[in-house]
């Protein structure tokens, strides 16, 4: 697959379930209706897409120009580490504003989220990767590491 549909494949699979999980947790954590979180899971997925269609391009970039090929552990970290830092910055805003609520409590309720996306981030690109292969800045020539 070309590296453009992987990551649009990707993108759209690792948001799809995003939506499907934290529509319904931030109504029960806000008692906000579920038709007003889903709509913002929604908002909040479609920047959090763009984010990661741009964040993995940028990330591949670099990782292809790395001596030590495949996807340590601690690649893997780095790689949900800068994604959802880069994430949080970009939510807080549309977070306070839509559930009305300070940029603290927003902030507060990112760290949650933080918390299950960053391991949900990890799992799901190993998942990813168990099921369409590595990708090719993963694999062209260089020391190979298991995934």
């Amino acid at each position: 697959m070309s590296p453009t549909t992987r990551r649009v494949v990707q993108a759209l699979l690792y948001e799809a379930i995003a939506i499907a999980v934290v529509g319904p947790v931030l109504s029960l954590a806000f008692d906000k209706p579920a038709t007003s979180t889903l709509g913002l899971a929604v908002v909040l997925s479609g920047i959090a897409l763009t984010w990661n269609y741009v964040f993995n391009g940028l990330f591949e970039r670099w990782e292809s120009r790395q001596s030590v090929r495949g996807r340590s552990f601690a690649r893997r970290l780095a790689h949900g580490a800068g994604f959802e830092g880069g994430l949080v910055v970009i939510l807080l805003p549309v977070m306070s504003l839509w559930l009305d609520i300070s940029i603290t409590t927003a902030f507060l309720a990112n760290l949650g989220l933080l918390a299950f996306f960053f391991f949900y981030a990890i799992a799901f690109t190993w998942c990813f990767d168990r099921v369409f292969g590595l990708p090719a800045s993963a694999q062209a020539g260089g020391v190979q590491q298991s995934g």
